[in-house]
């Protein structure tokens, strides 16, 4: 099943998305709201799941023409948005940018932090930023929404909590990232408001690609219309997102429509080196520090610049046979204006 939400009111109108995402109809009148249908799930997701049939048969009433456009982020804000950490890759890349050790906790603790999750972008929303000094990224990811979580799940558990697949831009400002840490409270100012796919999917809707918590398909990231990256999103995952759900609830409940985030995904090279930019035959990557750090390795600086005003960022994944699972992250960035 494909569910999104109308980029209408704080809070979005929840519809009903056809499989090859031409198609919508309207689920108001079973819930208003995506993040109603979450608290709901068990009672209201049949009634979506026949709506979802109905729709893809062509007998559904009052289906309309799909407008990506004029769809917000799946939970256009939510009460819970923690994200991980789980690409060994990035990690290291990341952490070695910024003169830092890897954990040693790594391989048995997730990294995660809390992030601000009152207001999200829509996905063809511009990004605003105040400076292009603040070395402004994107963050490919993959995200779940999960239902009602109890304190202290164990990750077999978890998985039966995760509803819903999406995929992030976690825009991340890496300028101010340094300061932030060495403060040793962890991020706010680096972490401005993420956006979400325009649409999210059950995990049966992945077919046989959603297997041990992960999604075992390419994620295409594209900069100004040209190929990115497009590394792998399962093989990497060292937690996946049971693990990372049961991670967020060690010591806390989590209310249904919680969000938590795969981190920036990431693969080395075959021999374990830390990846190639797409042009040299690589993979490429899904952040501009990765590509950063590398040139910084191999040539003792980093050219590749992050995102200035005016660049834009493409985020999508495709299933086996091409055909676009979550829709399309589609943004530029822009300079701030205060009203």
């Amino acid at each position: 099943m494909k569910l999104a939400s109308l980029n209408q009111g704080r809070d979005g109108e929840l519809i009903v998305v056809s499989r090859d995402l031409t198609r919508a109809v309207r689920a108001t009148d079973i819930a208003p709201t995506l993040q109603a249908a979450i608290e709901n799930w068990d009672a209201l997701a049949a009634r979506l799941e026949q709506r979802y049939a109905q729709l893809n048969d062509g007998q559904a009433e009052a289906a309309f023409e799909l407008d990506q456009a004029a769809l917000h982020s799946p939970l256009p804000r939510t009460y819970n948005w923690a994200d991980g950490s789980a690409y060994l890759n990035h990690v290291q890349l990341v952490r070695q940018a910024r003169g830092a050790e890897m954990p040693e906790t790594f391989w048995t603790d997730p990294l995660m932090y809390q992030g601000g999750g009152d207001r999200f972008i829509a996905p063809t929303e511009d990004i605003e930023a105040v400076s292009e000094e603040h070395g402004i990224d994107f963050e490919g990811e993959i995200a779940v929404i999960t239902d009602d979580v109890p304190m202290g799940v164990g990750a077999e558990a978890a998985a039966d909590h995760i509803k819903l697949v999406m995929l992030v831009n976690d825009v991340s400002l890496r300028g101010l990232i340094p300061g932030e840490l060495a403060k040793g409270f962890g991020f706010f100012q680096a972490k401005p408001a993420s956006s979400f796919s325009p649409i999210c999917v059950t995990p049966d809707e992945l077919g046989d690609a959603w297997r041990d918590g992960r999604v075992h398909l390419p994620l295409s990231v594209h900069l100004n219309g040209d190929k990115f990256g497009e590394p792998e999103a399962g093989p990497d995952m060292i937690f996946g997102f049971p693990e990372l759900v049961a991670h967020a609830a060690r010591t806390r409940h989590l209310g249904a429509g919680a969000v938590i985030g795969s981190g920036t995904v990431s693969n080395p090279d075959a021999n374990g080196g830390p990846g190639k930019p797409v042009k040299d035959g690589g993979v490429g990557y899904s952040c501009l520090a990765e590509v950063r750090m590398v040139e910084k390795i191999l040539h003792g600086d980093s050219k590749t610049p992050f995102m200035r005003f005016g660049d834009r960022v493409r985020i999508e994944m495709f299933d086996r046979e091409g055909q676009s699972i979550f829709g399309a992250i589609d943004q530029q960035v822009v300079k701030y204006q205060p009203q």
